[in-house]
């Protein structure tokens, strides 16, 4: 087992992204080069760090910004399909990642909210299935990665459809396998190293197949499923590290 593999199914999150603040400056300065490029940043570096709880990927994860495939891909999104850094909006945001929280916080026209149940980042500890906020409050939704962690997805989904304001846009990535009809679960797998080695991760309750538009759908979203790669050259795929094919689930209420 590789350090960083070691690293990711030992440490708690928490602490994890405590740790990270010391040792990204110091692991930047070693990689700097001009292979590839982080977008969110500007920056280059010679390579990036391999990233993964059970299957290493190599070559992902931005050692500056910590950023992974799914965060320069929907960076380059907003920014050149949205006006997300231009426009007022009041956001949500759930689990917000390193890579984005500084940055959308010094957003003057972003009224800017981030929650979480456990994430010490969250501006408010709430449960996704029981969320504190009125109906139709968010122009804007982010909340990526985070529904394969919760066994009640469809309250999650319904929460997230009611906090969402009538005409607001929403993006709820998720890991998913493309070419998996349906998704698929199982609460009896109990053994944290069979979880990682089925789901991807410990802490993922299920894999996500192409059903989960259709899920998104039922509940009352209008779902845009967004190849950005595909307008993109495969040099800027390669600069900056990104994945050919990943959609990006975009509703709307």
């Amino acid at each position: 087992m590789s350090l960083f593999k070691t690293i990711l199914n030992t440490i708690p999150r928490p602490i994890l992204i405590k740790l990270s603040y010391v040792a990204r400056p110091c692991i930047a300065f070693f990689l700097k080069g001009n292979t590839y490029t982080d977008p969110i940043n500007g920056k280059s570096y010679r390579k990036f760090l391999p990233y993964g709880y059970e299957t290493q990927r190599q070559n992902v994860l931005s050692p500056a910004t910590l950023s992974l495939e799914r965060h320069r891909l929907l960076w380059l999104y907003l920014q050149n399909e949205t006006d997300f850094f231009t426009a007022p909006k009041k956001v949500l945001h759930f689990a917000p990642e390193q890579c984005f929280l500084k940055r959308f916080r010094a957003l003057n026209n972003l009224d800017y909210t981030t929650t979480d149940l456990l994430s010490p980042l969250a501006d408010v500890k709430a449960d996704i299935c029981n969320l504190p906020f009125q109906d139709n409050t968010y122009d804007f939704i982010l909340c990526n990665h985070v529904l394969e962690h919760i066994p009640n997805d469809t309250k999650a989904m319904q929460e997230l459809f009611r906090v969402l304001k009538i005409g607001g846009i929403a993006i709820l990535q998720i890991p998913q396998d493309l070419n998996r009809k349906t998704t698929f679960e199982d609460n009896s797998i109990i053994d944290k190293k069979e979880r990682a080695k089925i789901f991807g991760q410990y802490d993922h309750v299920r894999i996500y197949g192409r059903d989960y538009f259709d899920k998104l759908r039922n509940i009352g979203f209008t779902v845009e499923e967004v190849d950005y790669t595909a307008t993109l050259s495969d040099t800027d795929i390669t600069k900056y590290c990104l994945t050919k094919g990943e959609i990006i689930p975009v509703v709307r209420k």
